[in-house]
């Protein structure tokens, strides 16, 4: 079977000429795949952060959610002097 490649152009074109039915599951489709992707990075930034808490002698897990964000407001600022 031949390999061929179609341009953003061409694939919108037919997307254009499907069904409402046919572009609402193309639709759904794509809508799966990127909510995959967005946990995929959820999950893995959350494991850097646990991470970075056992490294600095902290349990994630026994948080609030106030110092959870203070934990990741020092991580982001670490590099740089706070002006209070």
């Amino acid at each position: 079977m031949a390999n061929s490649t179609l341009t953003t152009k061409q694939i919108i074109d037919m997307i254009r000429q499907l069904t409402p039915e046919q572009k609402r599951i193309v639709l759904l489709e794509l809508v799966k795949a990127t909510e995959t992707q967005r946990q995929e990075r959820l999950d893995y930034g959350e494991s850097q952060l646990r991470r970075l808490c056992t490294e600095r002698g902290t349990n994630w897990d026994t948080l609030s959610d106030e110092e959870r964000e203070d934990f990741i407001n020092d991580l982001i600022h670490e590099d740089r002097p706070c002006i209070q």
